[in-house]
């Protein structure tokens, strides 16, 4: 191997190791501050394949998905001048990688710290005008909303953060106090309970009130349709013993007799005394009734 081949190889070997110093991409995750001996003096926000100045210019990237900030638990009071440990936690993302860059210099560590203590500043001036029940359940959501908002305002002017949603997970009361609102509580649940009775005894009654009307109306309805079909039936019985016995007047008596025997003689212990030529006996004297 020539000089001048020799030549050719550590020359294309400076390009290439140029052009990899120099030549850097940014994902769809990422954002990246541009320094010059330190200084800022880009940034960028849009994945792609961009340029430095090898050795003068250094890259820092950024992770641009949402993270999480896990605050350890703050002892607040509350508009009771009642104390609270309350451990929470909010979701953040780069939105200004210059002033993130800038507020933290470049060390996440920092993000989160400063980040933590506004998001306890804002816990404080929220607890502080509202009492137990509202901190607990009154008003959780809206609570939780106005911390975020305010919160969010704050962050993105000074840290260059957008702060998306901010979350209390767990409160820790004093024994004295946590008594006091179990108190509270239960006295509420026993009062819902005895509303919750008091409607369903009341539904029951108006429900047996019109059981028992319907069942009046229904018995009413059919003791009327009885009566109804019974004079029909009576009256139509007397219709055709009439019609029957007026083709034969004598069978009719005859037929009298009969059932006046039967009523009389039911029961072998009664005695009558009755004149044997009576018109009583006259069918058994002779059965043409003679």
């Amino acid at each position: 191997m020539n000089n001048k081949s020799l030549g050719i190889i550590v020359a294309l070997l400076l390009v290439v190791l140029l052009v990899s110093s120099s030549a850097f991409v940014v994902k769809e995750t990422e954002k990246a501050v541009l320094l010059r001996f330190g200084e800022l003096v880009r940034t960028y926000t849009e994945p792609g394949l961009y340029f430095k100045i090898p050795f003068a210019e250094k890259l820092r990237k950024f992770d641009a998905r949402i993270q999480t900030v896990d605050s350890s638990p703050v002892r607040m009071l509350n508009s009771e001048n009642k104390f609270m440990m309350v451990d929470s936690y909010a979701k953040y993302r780069i939105s200004d990688v210059s002033k993130f860059y800038i507020a933290t210099r470049g060390d996440e560590r920092n993000a989160v710290r400063l980040l933590s203590e506004r998001i306890n500043d804002q816990l404080r001036n929220q607890f502080g005008v509202r009492d137990l029940h509202e901190v607990v359940s009154g008003e959780r959501d809206e609570l939780m909303a106005e911390i975020t908002k305010n919160l969010n305002r704050v962050a993105q002017g000074d840290l260059g953060v957008e702060v998306i949603d901010v979350r209390v997970k767990r409160i820790d009361l004093p024994p004295e106090v946590s008594e006091s609102v179990f108190q509270r509580m239960r006295a509420g649940r026993e009062l819902e309970a005895r509303d919750h009775r008091a409607k369903g005894q009341e539904a029951s009654e108006r429900i047996k009130a019109n059981a028992d009307r319907q069942k009046v109306v229904i018995e009413s309805e059919a003791y009327r349709q009885a009566e109804e079909l019974r004079g029909a039936g009576d009256a139509e019985a007397a219709s055709i013993y009439a019609a029957a016995y007026t083709k034969n007047p004598e069978f009719y008596r005859f037929t009298r007799s009969l059932q006046a025997y039967r009523e009389s003689f039911r029961s072998k212990s009664d005695m009558l005394l009755v004149d044997p030529d009576s018109e009583f006996f006259r069918y058994l004297k002779d059965p043409k009734g003679q």
